[in-house]
Parts: C-alpha cells; sequence; structure tokens
C-alpha cells in the first residue's frame, strides 16, 4: 500500500510517461494497473491509479484554444 500522499505533480508526471509509453492506449494501461491494485486488495493504490487515469483524460481533452 502507499505509504504517502502522491502530490498532484506527480499524478500528472505519471500520466505523461504513460502516455509517452503506452500512446493511445495509456488509459487502458492506467485502467488496468487500476483493476490490479483492486484485486490485491490495495485501496490506496488503487486511488493513485484512479486520479492517474483521470489525469490522462484531462491531458486529452480538447482544449478551447485548440479549437481556434
Amino acid at each position: 500500500m502507499a505509504d504517502r500522499i502522491i502530490s498532484e505533480i506527480e499524478v500528472y508526471r505519471a500520466a505523461n510517461l504513460l502516455i509517452a509509453q503506452h500512446g493511445a492506449n495509456a488509459d487502458l494501461e492506467a485502467s488496468r494497473l487500476l483493476d490490479l491494485m483492486l484485486e490485491r486488495g490495495d485501496v490506496e493504490g488503487r486511488e493513485v491509479w484512479l486520479r492517474i487515469r483521470r489525469a490522462i483524460e484531462q491531458l486529452r481533452a480538447p482544449r478551447f484554444w485548440d479549437a481556434q
């Protein structure tokens, strides 16, 4: 289980790393790891991977200035 609180910057660094390594499948990899934590009973680990998956979604979301 996680021993400490994971900062937002660490969450976004992990999200960027997953995007760099897995490309379009980054969210699937985060989901796989999220499920693995759940199987292991690691609630804190599951929460971390949930945050990372959400960060991936946010990083990929269209932005207002991109549409112009």
